[in-house]
Parts: C-alpha cells; sequence; structure tokens
C-alpha cells in the first residue's frame, strides 16, 4: 500500500498540462528533488497519488486518467500554478501527520478565511459523501495537506491553519471559491465500510454500542 503522510515537502510549479483524449499529461518543475525521482515512483500532487513517468533536470512528468481529473482538481491547473508535492513514505520514516492514501474522495470549496496573529481559519463547503465522515477534531488533507477539523457543520467544515504551513504550502495562496481535493481519514473509511453490512444499522445508525460490539472502541 502506498501511503503519505499529508506532510508536505515542496511547493513545485506546473510548467504544462497538456491533454490526450480523456487523459492528460502534467508536467511539474519541482527544483532539486525531480533529479532524485526514478521511474516508477508515486508522487502525491496537491492530495494526488500520481506515477513518475520521466524525469530530468527540474522537471517530472505524470500521467493522469480520466478517473483523476473527473475526481480531483488537477484538471483545472495551468502553467504557473503551485502545486503542493510530498513523495511516498518510506519505511522506518517518522509519521509526523496522519496516514494518506492520495485518494481523493470528493472537491471542496474554500467559503471564507478568517485571518488572524496565529494564521488563518479556513472555512471550507464539502458534498454529503464527505461530510459524514469528517469529525471535529478528526484528520482531513486539504490539497495532500494533513489537518485538524476545528468544527464542522452540516454542510461545511474549519481547519486552523499556522502560518508556516500558509507560507510552505499552496494555502498561502487560497481564496474564497478556490477548489480543493478532500481526502477523509482511512479509519473513518473502514468504519463505514463495516457498519453497512451491521443488521442493526438499518433505522438506527452508527451507535456506541455497535461500535464497541465491532471492537472499533
Amino acid at each position: 500500500m502506498i501511503l503519505f503522510t499529508g506532510l508536505i515537502e515542496l511547493v513545485g510549479t506546473v510548467r504544462s498540462l497538456r491533454r490526450a483524449g480523456s487523459s492528460a499529461r502534467i508536467t511539474v518543475d519541482l527544483g532539486a528533488v525531480a533529479s532524485e525521482l526514478k521511474l516508477g515512483e508515486s508522487v502525491a500532487i496537491n492530495g494526488v497519488c500520481l506515477t513518475v513517468i520521466s524525469a530530468g533536470g527540474t522537471e517530472a512528468s505524470f500521467d493522469m486518467v480520466a478517473e483523476t481529473l473527473e475526481r480531483s482538481s488537477l484538471s483545472r491547473l495551468s502553467p504557473g500554478d503551485r502545486v503542493n508535492i510530498e513523495r511516498a513514505l518510506r519505511p522506518g520514516d517518522r509519521l509526523g501527520g496522519h496516514f494518506v492514501q492520495g485518494h481523493v474522495d470528493a472537491l471542496g470549496k474554500i467559503s471564507r478565511i478568517n485571518r488572524n496573529s496565529g494564521g488563518v481559519e479556513i472555512e471550507i463547503t464539502a458534498p454529503p459523501e464527505a461530510m459524514e465522515l469528517i469529525v471535529e477534531k478528526g484528520s482531513i488533507a486539504v490539497d495532500g495537506i494533513s489537518l485538524t477539523v476545528a468544527n464542522r457543520d452540516k454542510d461545511k467544515f474549519a481547519v486552523a491553519v499556522i502560518p508556516h504551513t500558509l507560507e510552505n504550502t499552496n494555502l498561502g495562496s487560497a481564496r474564497p471559491g478556490t477548489e480543493v481535493n478532500l481526502e477523509t481519514d482511512i479509519l473513518g473509511k473502514y468504519v463505514r465500510g463495516f457498519m453497512k453490512g451491521h443488521p442493526q444499522q438499518e433505522g438506527d445508525g452508527v451507535t456506541e454500542n455497535m461500535l464497541r460490539d465491532a471492537g472499533y472502541i
């Protein structure tokens, strides 16, 4: 299983995005990191796991299939756009964020940004299929960045972002209306998948007793 941590290594710059039918190829300037990449290696770009198909100098290229283009915001990128970059987790690496697969669950949209001396609080609207897996104080990847959910409502949630993250990711240039790739916590997905087949779920939803009986708590 390929995993990431949600800790962004660097911010790259899109050099080109060329479409070919239902697929596309993106080339990104990664600076010195590009020379360290190997063909077939996995790299997360704005939280989307892609495979290196070529690398040379400071640039690397990746192919994107129709599913990737439809589900993520990568299809809207243009030359000059800044993107979050993270290479896959290696055995023995420290896990400073949370387990991220690079599989986008939904597109969110920044609805509000509140700035303060300690950073910003960013409010993001999300579709129901993502919101049902987002819990207060839980983890979420926003454009590949591991963040903690500060609070949530029916169709939106908020994350607090410190100055370091703003300076070292593309969130520093985000604005209301900006689309972001969302990946919810993997644990929530497994719990939901298990509970879908649970005989007590009908009518009662997921209860504390059900979670306890299943060994989750």
